[in-house]
């Protein structure tokens, strides 16, 4: 059963089931329709500018629940289902831009190390990239997120603290898939953020990236903490995306 109504009142949304999981899609104003489309990871609805600019320019915004916060094949995998089925249904672009803030970062990290054919270009906001920084806040820019979030993360990933300091399955070791499949990420970060401090996380993907000659913005925020994400004028994140967005259709 499909549910029809309309996002923040301008932009034509449908709401259903996707595999027993919530799903929906938002369309671009009619006659704009360019059959890109962005996939929101984590946080739905949260600091969207960015959406809503690419809505306005002939973007789609795709999102599927999660199953949890952090990455997990049951979750990486059905998002590569649900991207088929947008190409199939919907007509969509083969590749999609994966916008992923902090937790949903990690998402959007993970989903285009897995499955790089289906992402042209990331845009991460105050990504999470290791586990070790959030939320067990072992690094210089300690800061212990407490058991509730280190219990999330444990369940997920099926291991101890103790295996959590030899797991080789962070984000941050996915970077060498991303710099081999050269995928575009544009990112986004608070230089004050004491949630996910960014030089035990983006910065990692920024030092790697900008060693091997991959295309990456990087725009730090003097004085911010974790939110609020994106930036006061989006385009320098949305001038990125349309130059480096490579669909194939």
């Amino acid at each position: 059963m499909i549910k029809e109504t309309l996002w923040r009142n301008e932009f034509r949304q449908i709401e259903f089931e996707f595999e027993g999981r919530y799903a929906t899609l938002i369309f671009p104003p009619e006659g704009t329709e360019n059959r890109h489309w962005m996939l929101k990871t984590e946080y739905f609805g949260a600091f969207p500018s960015v959406e809503i600019r690419l809505l306005r320019k002939g973007y789609h915004l795709a999102y599927l629940k999660n199953v949890n916060r952090i990455g997990t094949d049951v979750d990486t995998d059905a998002k590569a289902r649900f991207s088929e089925f947008l190409q199939k249904n919907y007509g969509l672009s083969s590749k999609c831009v994966p916008v992923g803030m902090s937790c949903g970062g990690l998402q959007a990290v993970n989903f285009a190390a897995k499955y790089p054919s289906l992402v042209s270009v990331l845009y991460l906001d105050a990504p999470v990239m290791n586990f070790l920084s959030w939320p067990f806040g072992m690094g210089d820019c300690f800061v212990n997120r407490g058991p509730a979030q280190q219990k999330e993360v444990l369940d997920a990933l099926g291991i101890t603290k103790s295996e959590l300091i030899c797991f080789r399955g962070h984000p941050i070791d996915k970077i060498p898939t991303l710099i081999e499949h050269k995928i575009p990420v544009v990112m986004v970060y608070g230089d004050s953020d004491t949630v996910v401090p960014y030089p035990e996380n983006g910065y990692v993907l920024e030092k790697a990236y900008k060693a091997a000659g991959i295309p990456l913005s990087v725009h730090g925020k003097e004085g911010c903490e974790h939110h609020p994400h994106g930036l006061e004028d989006p385009s320098p994140i949305i001038d990125f995306i349309e130059k480096w967005n490579k669909n194939e259709f």
